[in-house]
This record gives C-alpha cells, sequence and structure tokens, in this order.
C-alpha cells in the first residue's frame, strides 16, 4: 500500500458540536465509508438514516460509567495506531480481530464554554474529554495511514481529497491535520490547566501553557519583514479579536494593536458619561468626556489635533450621526465602538478605507485575566492591571484641600494615565486630557513634554494661553524627588494626583506645599512598559 495517498473505508465520529454533521457524514456514506459512532452523535446519525455502527460492537464491552469509558479499548486504540505495513502490527491486529480505522472526526468536549458560562467545578470537570483526545492524539501519531480532524473545516479537507484522489488522502494533507490535532489537544489542556490553577487560587503554577485558535494571519507584523497571526484564546471580553469589523480593509498588527489600547483604555470609563479617546502608536493623545459622543470628540480631539490624524477612535457608546460626521472629517485609521446607529453607518460607509468596528459592550477595567510578554528564553506572565481608584481611596497630604472637580479632574486623569507608555505626565481640565508626555526616560522630560504639547494646541486653535493653567496633574509613578511634581506646576497644574511611596515623600509633599498645590495619593501605582 502506498503510504503517499491512503483510501478511507472506516470512519469514527464523536462530536460535541453536531454542526452539519449530517451533511458530512451522508458523503462519506456514499463513498461506502463505514461509520462508527458513539452515544448522541450515533444516535443522531441513525436518527438522520444512516447506517452506524456502534463502539460498544466493536469492544464488546457497553458504555458505562456515565458514558465515561467506551472508546478506551484496544479494539478502538488498536485500529488507530496499528502501522498497515509491519508485520508484526498486522498480525496482531488478525489475532486480536482488530480493523483498522482510517478517519476519525471529533470536536471535543466543550469545556471552554462550559467554563465561560459560569459553571460549578463539578460541572466543569464532567466536560473535560478523556477519550476524545487520546484518540486524536493516536490517530495524529499514526499520521502515515490515518487522518485526524478535530473541526468541520478538516473534515471538509478530507472530504475534498476523497473527491480529488478517488477515496484517497495524500501523506501531505495528513501531516497538517495531526499538527492541528496536536495544537487544539495542547490548547484544550492549556484552558484545563489555567481553569484548575484558579480555582485553587495558584497565581505562579510550576507549569504554564498559553492557547489560542487562529483567527487571520496578518500581512506582516510591526515591520513588513515581520510575520504575525491573530489567534482567539477563548476570552469573551469585549475587544479586538471578537469585535465584527462592519467596513474597511484588513487590520493590521500594528491597527490591532493600537486599537487594543484605545478599547481597553475607553473601558475605564464605563458606559454611562459619553467618552472618547483618540490613540496614535498605542499611546493616548487625546481622551475626553462630554454631554455627547460629539463633544466628547471634540474635546479629546483638541489635546492634541496634529497627532490624532491617521489615529485610532475608541467610544464608549453607540455612535450617532455628530460624532460619525465629525470623525470623518480627518483621516482616521479605525474606529471601535459598541455600536453605531443607521445614520452613523450610512456616514462611515463613504469612507471606503476606513475600519469600523463594534463590540456590543465595553472592557470591564476591574475584571482578573493573565497578560504575557516573550523574552529570550521564557514568558513573563502577569496579572491584568485591574487596579481602580475612586474619591474613597485618595489621600490628601497638602495643607490645601481639593474642591470636588479638582478630584473629578484627578479621578480622570489617572484613569487615563493607567493606559499611557511608562515615564508619564498627564495634564487634564473639565473632563479632558490638555497634554500628555508618554514614555519618557524621566518624569521631569514627561511632564515637560506634556507642557509642550499644550502650548501648541494653544497655537493651532490661537487660545491665549495653554488649558493646562488651573489643571490637575496625573503622574503614573511616584515623585522621586520635587523637580518634576515642580515642573507640572510651572505648566498650570493646581493639584496632582499620584501613588507617593518614595523615600522622598516629604520633601515632594513640602515643596507641594509651598507651591500652593493640592496632591492626592493613591497608594496604587500604573507601570506601562
Amino acid at each position: 500500500m502506498s503510504q503517499s495517498y491512503v483510501p478511507i473505508k472506516r470512519a469514527l465520529i464523536s462530536v460535541s458540536d453536531k454542526s452539519g454533521l449530517l451533511q458530512r457524514a451522508r458523503i462519506l456514506a456514499e463513498q461506502g465509508i463505514e461509520l462508527i459512532s458513539t452515544g448522541g452523535t450515533a444516535k443522531t446519525l441513525k436518527a438522520g438514516g444512516l447506517t452506524v455502527r456502534d463502539v460498544s460492537e466493536l469492544t464488546e464491552f457497553p458504555e458505562m460509567m456515565d458514558g465515561r469509558v467506551k472508546t478506551l479499548h484496544p479494539a478502538i486504540h488498536g485500529g488507530l495506531l496499528y502501522l498497515r505495513d509491519e508485520a508484526s502490527h498486522i498480525e496482531a491486529a488478525q489475532a486480536h480481530n482488530i480493523a483498522p480505522i482510517d478517519l476519525v472526526y471529533i470536536n471535543l468536549y466543550p469545556f471552554e464554554k462550559t467554563v465561560a458560562a459560569g459553571e460549578d467545578f463539578e460541572t466543569c470537570i464532567e466536560n473535560i474529554d478523556i477519550g476524545g483526545p487520546a484518540m486524536l492524539r493516536a490517530a495524529a501519531k499514526n499520521h502515515r495511514f490515518v487522518a485526524s480532524c478535530t473541526q468541520a473545516e478538516d473534515l471538509d479537507r478530507v472530504l475534498e481529497s476523497l473527491q480529488t484522489h478517488k477515496g484517497c488522502t495524500s501523506l501531505d494533507l495528513r501531516k497538517r491535520l495531526a499538527a492541528n490535532t496536536y495544537a487544539r489537544t495542547a490548547a484544550y489542556d492549556s484552558v484545563i490547566s489555567r481553569w484548575y490553577a484558579d480555582q485553587l487560587d495558584i497565581s505562579a503554577p510550576p507549569l504554564i501553557t498559553l492557547g489560542g485558535t487562529l483567527h487571520s494571519e496578518l500581512r506582516y507584523g510591526e515591520n513588513p519583514h515581520q510575520s504575525a497571526a491573530l489567534y482567539y484564546t477563548g476570552d469573551d471580553r469585549p475587544g479586538i479579536a471578537n469585535a465584527q469589523q462592519i467596513q474597511g480593509k484588513a487590520l493590521s498588527y500594528n491597527n490591532m494593536n493600537d486599537t487594543d489600547a484605545a478599547f481597553e483604555l475607553i473601558g475605564e470609563f464605563g458606559v454611562e458619561q459619553p467618552s472618547v479617546a483618540i490613540i496614535k502608536h498605542a499611546n493616548p493623545c487625546g481622551v475626553a468626556m462630554g454631554k455627547t459622543l460629539l463633544e466628547a470628540y471634540e474635546k479629546a480631539l483638541a489635546c492634541d489635533s496634529t497627532s490624532a490624524f491617521g489615529g485610532i477612535v475608541a467610544l464608549n457608546q453607540t455612535i450617532d450621526a455628530k460624532a460619525a460626521e465629525a470623525i470623518t472629517k480627518i483621516f482616521t485609521e479605525v474606529v471601535i465602538a459598541p455600536d453605531a446607529d443607521p445614520d452613523a453607518l450610512e456616514i462611515f460607509a463613504k469612507k471606503k478605507n476606513l475600519r469600523l468596528l463594534l463590540t456590543h459592550g465595553v472592557p470591564d477595567p476591574k475584571a482578573d485575566g493573565l497578560t504575557a510578554k516573550t523574552i529570550a528564553g521564557g514568558l513573563l506572565v502577569q496579572s491584568r492591571d485591574s487596579g481602580f481608584i475612586t474619591e474613597q481611596d485618595l489621600i490628601c497630604v497638602t495643607r490645601k484641600q481639593p474642591m470636588p472637580d479638582q478630584i473629578e479632574d484627578m479621578l480622570f486623569a489617572w484613569r487615563v494615565a493607567k493606559h499611557v507608555k511608562s515615564n508619564t505626565i498627564v495634564y487634564a481640565k473639565q473632563g479632558a486630557t490638555v497634554g500628555i508626555g508618554a514614555g519618557q526616560m524621566s518624569r521631569i522630560d514627561a511632564a515637560h513634554i506634556a507642557a509642550l504639547k499644550a502650548e501648541d494646541a494653544a497655537r493651532i486653535h490661537n487660545w491665549s494661553e495653554p488649558r493646562t493653567r488651573n489643571c490637575v496633574a496625573a503622574s503614573d509613578a511616584f515623585f522621586p524627588f520635587p523637580d518634576g511634581l515642580l515642573k507640572a506646576a510651572k505648566a498650570g497644574a493646581s493639584a496632582i494626583i499620584q501613588p507617593g511611596g518614595s523615600i522622598r515623600d516629604k520633601d515632594v509633599i513640602a515643596a507641594a506645599d509651598e507651591a500652593g498645590l493640592v496632591m492626592m495619593l493613591t497608594g496604587q501605582r500604573h507601570f506601562r512598559h
């Protein structure tokens, strides 16, 4: 028998997702392929008029223990694993009445969906598939003779091969299916292991794996010489991976990275008050709240209208026509929001290159989760920065006490600073950023650049003075010396919000008192590298 093209004569099918099952199984049956199945899958096939042989007929053992034991048997695994060109294997198969199985189509118990649905511990345990992964891995190991399919798309490739190659599959196809199979079972086990760690409150398990399902290959990565792809992780958090793209050309790696940054930032403001964030290179160049989305957008744009060109716009409410009209007045790469009304959709449709993404929700900034970054030889894994400060968490350390509007602006600036690359200083006033200094090696430089941005905005808009006059300033980490604080005061800040925790806090507080500033401490920093 040629190992390159192998005929399929017997197929074992056991699936939890039965979408399109009958249609595909009929094609197999029409090819003269014997169907073997178990439990609910067998019932579905028989109800559809197909002839099916129960696994229990092969094993001469009934399904038992609530279906936990049915396929873990030599009659099944021998049929999958034996080498068709090895004399001793053939002899053993004949001696024990083991017939070959040439194809398996198994999609695993829906463990991921069960966990996502919030089911209890025991229900999740019962949705851990044992026999399925074992059969798939056996078939994949013996890919010289057996085709393994974990999803309908895999089986469709087999059906196409049967038509093209007269009932046979090619070795190249079987290898590719085997690779898919091991990736699927690895991802499946990854979800289970991470779920167990969560259940046991283990923050750093001795072994960790990260799994995902390919969503799409991208044209390239951050730069044209880099390859890239997007994978689903199963996380249903509203955002770029789960968004519906309404229009526009395919998103690039950088588009996705920047849009994710924009939408995570807008999630800080919930959905109650209209809010808009404009992002460029994963850093905000303008963020604002308003009575309407239009007002919020115009306030955000005024912070740095130059950088906003070609940027990403994230909104926290359904986009209306007025907001859409304003957004489309300048070149915008991506717009992401929970929804858009019909009039807004019509306006966006006139900008064919603008990508519009709808998410049907905003991310919860307080939700737990993991983030990971590769380094040479390893992974840096940490919990998501879910820190969220309210007015009750603030401690005033200066003689001068804050006014209510200053507290509101400080909390606003703090939530923005959380999403700006470190070191950062954010100036804000009346629910809008008025100057942002991002990603500087020195906090003094960050304060200086934020002030320069405000001065540039004043010149562009012909304002009499920068809007930093009597603003608030947020620092993502403590001031190690008074100089950064004094730089912010010079720019016009009258109130400062910062984590505190420096060994020189007393000096910084004294400098704030001498300058007549209000200063509030959060006790929490937001480094973002």
